[in-house]
């Protein structure tokens, strides 16, 4: 009996993962698993691409985590350039182009695995096909905008500042350039914070030197002989040779809509806790997929390569005969600005303003480290929590460094349904280089306890 053959579209976090963790569960007399990635490279660490660009990390290879080659080793045979351009889920069988020969085939699968990814928002805005109006998704994204810094350019504009335009200001700004930071909303971060705690993240852009422009669209970008000039925003024009586009991503799911695979409101593919879609034989995991918010209930497309990352492990147990399933999500996510260290988890003031829940929002002051200790900085935690219980529901922390990870005791609070009142008395470390004898977390939640005290 020849083994069950495993196709898997995509060949980064989700997809390799669950590639790699087929084969560790069944052997290739048990099961084939063969990859198809339209890119040059397999698994890398596209969060680490601003950095790349900031020059703390040379060469872009270290941003590689497995090879084509490495993945052979292992039993999972992959191929780079090769674009997956339809699915014939009756016949179960992918279309497959060779990038680089021009040619085109059909693959056989028993089980096919979707690992899409997500894609850069590019609205249809005058001029953004223009040259030197970018998006940092690659590697070969960061190698260009590096390449054009090299090259001498001077000033940029970043389109939007969220989690990527954030950091890719920071490494502009670290790298000599003049920035400008444009943005929709009247503060940065505006989904993932409430505006009093996103302020302050507008505040350090203006210290580290970037120009700010919030609550102002984009409008389009001028160009001359196809070469970017300007990009307008607000009836105003901001000269620049480069524009790097933040302005979030989407599932990419259309070749699985295509097939008739379903995919939700979300525009995520639809998958069930084993990462199987409603579809026979058709599993997907990452960017591409929706998950199940467990704070709100809700369904969402979360782009981080951790939940990529455990789906990819869930996938590939169950499509190897295991049993393991995805719990959900919460929404958690940190980064930074220059010093300032940003996390969130749950929801905030205005998701549930948007769900019509009542909640108690608290704002807590404190510091990274005992007061009278070198370095101590200044943090402010934001609670959000459900009154009649005192469970909290979401967090966000902004402050110098060593505020940003205390979102994980946050997102653990959160995860497991703590109420104000157990947090306020949890047994969290202290010792002054690390924190003062009241830990942020637990001072914060203090303050909520009281609050819901009267």
């Amino acid at each position: 009996m020849s083994p069950k053959r495993i196709v898997v579209i995509g060949g980064d976090a989700a997809g390799m993962t669950a590639a790699s963790q087929a084969r560790r569960t069944q052997g290739p007399d048990e099961l084939e698993v063969v990859a198809f990635e339209r890119g040059p490279r397999t698994s890398y660490a596209a969060c680490g691409l601003p950095y790349f660009v900031e020059g703390l990390i040379d060469p872009a290879e270290r941003l590689v985590a497995r090879t084509p080659e490495q993945f052979a080793q292992r039993g999972v045979q992959v191929h780079i350039r090769h674009e997956v351009t339809g699915i014939d889920t009756t016949a179960r069988t992918v279309a497959v182009t060779d990038l680089d020969a021009g040619t085109e085939r059909t693959e056989d699968w028993d089980e096919l695995v979707i690992a899409t990814g997500a894609l850069g928002i590019k609205p249809p805005m005058p001029g953004i096909d223009s040259d030197g109006v970018m998006q940092l998704r690659t590697v070969d994204d960061g190698i260009e905008i590096d390449r054009r810094i090299k090259a001498g350019i001077d000033r940029a504009v970043v389109v939007g500042a969220g989690y990527i335009g954030l950091e890719v200001a920071e490494a502009l700004l670290a790298r000599g350039l003049a920035v400008t930071v444009i943005q929709l909303d009247e503060t940065p971060m505006a989904e993932a914070l409430d505006p009093d705690m996103g302020s302050l993240i507008t505040d350090a852009l203006r210290e580290a030197g970037a120009e700010v422009v919030m609550g102002t669209p984009a409008e389009g970008f001028e160009e001359n002989d196809g070469k970017l000039t300007a990009v307008r925003a607000g009836g105003k024009t901001y000269p620049t040779e480069l524009a790097v586009l933040g302005l979030g991503v989407r599932a990419n799911s259309s070749l699985a809509a295509e097939a008739g695979i379903p995919v939700g409101a979300t525009g995520g593919i639809v998958v069930d806790e084993r990462m199987h879609t409603p579809t026979d034989g058709v599993w997907a995991a990452g960017d591409c997929v929706e998950s199940r918010n467990r704070v709100t209930g809700e369904s969402q497309v979360v782009a981080l390569g951790t939940h990529a990352n455990k789906q990819g492990r869930v996938l590939g147990t169950n499509i190897a005969g295991g049993s393991s399933t995805f719990p959900g999500v919460i929404g958690t996510a940190v980064t930074k600005f220059a010093d300032l260290e940003i996390g969130r988890a749950g929801i905030t003031e205005k998701d549930a303003d948007r769900l019509g829940w009542n909640v108690v929002a608290t704002v807590a002051k404190s510091s990274t480290r005992a007061g009278y200790y070198p370095g101590a900085e200044p943090v402010r935690i934001k609670l959000i929590v459900r009154p009649e219980d005192g469970c909290i529901l979401g967090a966000q922390v902004v402050g110098g460094p060593g505020a940003g990870k205390r979102i994980d005791s946050l997102a653990v609070a959160i995860w497991c349904g703590m109420d104000v009142e157990d947090l306020a008395m949890a047994d969290l470390s202290y010792a002054p280089p690390m924190s003062p004898v009241w830990d942020p977390v637990v001072f914060a939640a203090g303050v909520a306890a009281r609050e819901l005290r009267g």
